[in-house]
């Protein structure tokens, strides 16, 4: 039997060998190769983490850092994902322990720490962390520690790990120096006589909070707490506690780079705990990227003040225009990346593939099957599922095997010689057909086959000419419109879906993906006003401020004025 650690090491030297597609220095000690050390600012190595040197987490508030030994009930201990046993130890504090979260957040003005008439010398100051702390994630060993840390909480291929951290990197760049106040840029209108003038400015909230999964522990919480920022509110962050330690360094590499503490709280806690500060803090606006279920809880408590990325059954059409057979086999290259990559867990993932019959018969269907036979637990092409269990998934499949004409198309076991915890999903790549017609028979069929499976599962299905208006039915019925790709090059059959669909983010064109949302484009849903944004300076905004009109009117008063009532 391999000794606890070993397997883990082994993970953690794959990301380092597949390293290449970022440079990076090596350090060498008497000839033999060893570890780039840890960044000073940070108080984990994952390199480290396991049972007998478990990463301890710890809370932040009021600019203060506070351990479990703040708490009646410490630390919680959280498993390897891999491997099992203790891997770090994070603050567990009840309801009761958690008034100074709550202080903050109810005293903080509903003007904010800044806005555009007071303290604005902070949008200059932000604008200079974004740029310090880019230049820090523009070290190889800080690229590579984020990347290692990820993949320590979240096992997913190398590539995936590294690219959270250079999408962050990528976006502070964006928002250094001067393009933090660009973002309060105002505007004004000419009023009815001198003097008189009207300007509309972008204001905070206050006291707000970012709440985000585990799938994705440094871009999501890093980009969204920093645009809460910028717009001059004060954030409370949460994170999955299950990988919420990324956060945390990233948070102590900004303080390093020169935010002060005091401008935002972080938070280890379980549900109920941090669902108190949001209502007895008076949250005025919560981020909430996660479960529909969850979301619609939070829109109640907090009586609609809510911002939501909430769930995404995504669906990805192949239109009826045949391209030529490299363009099929890139096709199929991007379905099976925007399925299975990190195991289908990602808000983006492609849930539902909808082939004009064309494709079936260019084999499609069977191209993606030999992808994803390659997928392996060896090199994290295959993931551990950290929300369902190998139980649950096994159930859905077979839920969705019993409706009329369904059939397995890929996979549908239980992964093998593993050594991943019972509490997580271990489970091949997976996809079941099931006839168009099926699914929209009745609301029971729809419900089940669209139900979100957040992790290594999608529905296949066909359709044919003559049969637009049942794939517009099926893809308007669902309730949430998150992403989406057409894949076609027809322009009339584009716009036809375009037109006739509402997904926020949609992906249009033969190299259409659903999944992988660079820094550059607004990534959120739509169709819903609580709708939230991320990335674009217009995400930024629509989340994190609103509109005030200030009209000025200076002019002396006239000695011959004259006023009517009215």
């Amino acid at each position: 039997r391999r000794r606890p650690g070993a397997r883990t090491f082994r993970f953690t030297m794959l990301l380092r060998r597949g390293a290449s597609v970022v440079p990076r220095t090596r350090c060498y000690v008497g000839g033999a190769q060893r570890c780039l050390a840890i960044p000073s600012w940070a108080t984990v190595d994952p390199s480290k983490m396991s049972a007998a040197d478990p990463a301890i987490g710890m809370n932040l508030v009021g600019g203060v850092w506070k351990s479990g030994d703040s708490y009646s009930k410490g630390l919680l201990e959280l498993p390897d994902p891999l491997v099992g046993g203790t891997m770090m130890k994070v603050p567990n504090p009840t309801d009761k322990e958690v008034d100074d979260y709550i202080t903050r957040m109810k005293d903080c003005p509903r003007s904010g720490l800044h806005n555009p008439i007071k303290n604005p010398e902070r949008y200059t100051m932000l604008g200079d962390v974004m740029a310090k702390g880019a230049k820090e994630l523009r070290k190889p060993e800080v690229l590579q520690y984020f990347g290692d840390l990820i993949q320590r909480v979240v096992p997913k291929s190398g590539p995936q790990c590294l690219g959270e951290p250079t999408v962050t990197r990528k976006w502070m760049e964006n928002y250094s120096s001067d393009n933090v106040r660009m973002l309060a840029r105002t505007f004004g209108v000419p009023g009815d006589h001198p003097g008189q003038t009207s300007n509309g400015i972008r204001m905070p909230f206050g006291g707000v909070a970012v709440i985000t999964p585990f799938n994705f522990p440094l871009e999501i919480p890093a980009l969204q707490t920093c645009s809460a920022l910028f717009m001059g509110n004060q954030p409370m962050c949460k994170v999955d506690w299950k990988v919420a330690i990324v956060m945390e360094q990233f948070i102590r590499m900004l303080i390093h780079c020169g935010l002060p503490p005091t401008d935002l709280d972080f938070l280890y806690s379980d549900g109920p705990v941090a669902n108190k500060i949001l209502v007895d803090g008076d949250c005025r606006v919560l981020l909430f990227t996660g479960s529909q279920g969850i979301a619609e809880k939070l829109t109640a408590d907090l009586k609609g003040k809510v911002r939501l990325e909430d769930a995404g059954f995504d669906w990805k059409v192949l239109g009826p225009d045949m391209p030529k057979e490299n363009d099929i086999k890139y096709v199929a290259w991007q379905a099976d990346q925007d399925a299975y990559a990190f195991s289908g867990q990602k808000c983006s993932a492609q849930s539902m593939l909808l082939a004009h019959e064309s494709w079936e018969e260019k084999g499609i269907f069977d191209m993606l099957k030999e992808k994803a036979a390659k997928r392996s637990l060896k090199d994290l092409t295959i993931s551990p599922v950290l929300s369902w269990t190998t139980e649950k998934i096994q159930a859905h499949v077979d839920a969705c095997m019993a409706l009329p004409g369904a059939k397995l198309a890929i996979g549908g076991k239980p992964l093998a010689d593993h050594s991943i915890p019972d509490i997580y999903g271990a489970f091949e790549p997976t996809a079941v057909f099931i006839p168009l017609d099926t699914m929209l028979a009745s609301q029971e069929n729809f419900d089940l086959a669209t139900t979100e499976l957040f992790g290594p599962f999608q529905v296949f299905t066909t359709w044919k000419d003559g049969e637009m208006d049942k794939v517009l039915k099926l893809l308007n019925k669902m309730p949430n419109h998150l992403t989406a790709g057409i894949v076609s090059n027809d322009q009339q059959f584009l716009e036809e879906m375009l037109g006739n669909t509402i997904t926020g983010t949609i992906y249009a064109g033969i190299r259409a993906r659903t999944t992988a949302a660079p820094q550059q484009h607004w990534f959120g849903p739509s169709g819903d006003p609580r709708a939230a944004g991320i990335h674009t300076a217009e995400a930024i905004k629509l989340c994190w401020s609103t509109h005030r009109e200030i009209i000025m009117d200076r002019q002396p008063v006239p000695d011959d004025w004259e006023g009517k009532m009215s």
